[in-house]
């Protein structure tokens, strides 16, 4: 059956990784973002859009023929408020109208851990890691504006009757990067894993999911993932000698920079980082 694909974000790095293990007979990727990707000429199964998500009327063109959206585009790092809204939220808005407008109902959206930063582990109340659907806290403008996605997605589940997706993506790197990638790492494979089961599940509704591997060290909940068919096979373990070697043994019981979702994003000034 033929399918068609809306990535945003489609020239940033985790689209670059996803496009070849997204690649299936039938399937078009419609790469949306404000460059143009590398390695294709708009031609053949993968699709161009070069526009904003800030632009209303852009976003709702390159919807037409769409069947489901995964969402990654947007700003990615901490911003002023003005500029984590714009890129986000009203990006988000946008595409979401657009999704509605054209009967599109099955939606991934790429959030962050960022919109949880502030929860902390705490294995007596959580034996099986933090559940993936814990309520928002946080640790930016940034994450605050992920929040607010993950507040509009559920708006539109509920009165619109989309199936959404909202993705809490822990360190989706192709190597774990530093001690605290070791519990929250999500592997390239992992992410093409968690993004197809996010495209297939049947009637999910609106979800909250912890985009994370099956790390040894992991103490994020995967029952949520494994709710619509998500089943991480991807161990940071086997980089665990070589960070130990580098950066020392990791307390990820105590140490406030490994055991708070958001790590130390939580300690930073919000005046200095837009300073």
């Amino acid at each position: 059956m033929a399918q068609r694909i809306l990535i945003t974000g489609g020239a940033g790095k985790v689209a670059t990784s996803l496009r070849p293990r997204l690649a299936a007979e039938g399937r078009t990727l419609r790469l949306f973002d404000v460059v143009r990707p590398s390695g294709l000429d708009g031609t053949g199964p993968e699709e161009v859009v070069l526009a904003s998500l800030a632009d209303h009327d852009a976003v709702l063109a390159a919807c037409e023929g769409v069947d489901a959206i995964v969402h990654l585009g947007g700003q990615s790092k901490e911003a002023d408020a003005g500029e984590v809204l714009r890129a986000n939220a009203l990006g988000t808005y946008n595409l979401l109208e657009a999704a509605r407008k054209h009967g599109i109902t099955r939606v991934m959206i790429a959030s962050s851990t960022h919109a949880a930063g502030f929860h902390a582990r705490d294995d007596a109340r959580y034996p099986d890691g933090l559940p993936a659907d814990l309520p928002p806290r946080p640790d930016t403008l940034y994450g605050w504006s992920k929040a607010s996605i993950e507040a509009l997605a559920r708006l539109y589940v509920d009165r619109f009757g989309l199936d959404i997706i909202c993705v809490r993506v822990g360190l989706w790197f192709p190597v774990p990067p530093a001690n605290r990638g070791l519990a929250t790492w999500l592997s390239p494979d992992d992410g093409a894993r968690l993004v197809e089961a996010c495209l297939s599940a049947p009637s999910p509704g609106f979800r909250l999911v912890w985009g994370v591997s099956r790390n040894t060290r992991r103490w994020w909940s995967l029952a949520e993932g494994e709710a619509i068919g998500y089943y991480p096979k991807d161990d940071a373990e086997i980089f665990a000698a070589e960070r130990i070697a580098e950066l020392g043994e990791p307390d990820f019981r105590n140490d406030p920079e490994l055991n708070r979702v958001g790590g130390w994003w939580c300690d930073w000034p919000l005046s200095q980082r837009m300073g």
